[in-house]
């Protein structure tokens, strides 16, 4: 993780997306700490001048080559990591957007080293970012 994102000043601000077909949601393996290895939804930070709406939809296409038909935010989550010795390692604030998918299949790209349409009943086998699997149910009113 670059220094900028280590032991931040302040909290960073990024978009994540919910973007289904069907029952099954798209998922990325994270390819870069943080949770470097885990599924989690696309996205990532917003960059200076880009609305909310805009780094969501070029986050989704840079990390998985699909485009989705966007609502939101529908959810902001608050992302803080610490380290062994209480240290805050990482702090995202992230909006949350939700689609049904509208074109493109996956392909992993930018800091992703997989992406897949995961069915919801095999989100708990995954290793995945924390609380990804609960925040999706919750989103998409299946549990």
């Amino acid at each position: 993780m670059s220094d900028s994102r280590r032991f931040p000043a302040q909290p960073l601000l990024g978009v994540s997306i919910l973007c289904h077909r069907g029952d099954r949601v798209l998922l990325v393996r994270r390819g870069k700490q943080p949770f470097l290895g885990h599924w989690s939804l696309p996205g990532g930070l917003v960059e200076l001048g880009e609305t909310l709406r805009a780094a969501a939809e070029r986050e989704l296409l840079e990390e998985t080559g699909v485009t989705a038909h966007l609502e939101g935010p529908v959810d902001v989550v608050d992302l803080i990591e610490r380290g062994a010795d209480g240290r805050i390692d990482a702090h995202f604030v992230l909006a949350v957007y939700t689609g049904p998918h509208s074109a493109g299949e996956p392909r992993a790209g930018d800091d992703a080293d997989a992406t897949a349409f995961v069915a919801l009943d095999d989100l708990d086998a995954l290793q995945t970012t924390p609380g990804t699997p609960a925040r999706i149910r919750r989103l998409l009113g299946a549990g």
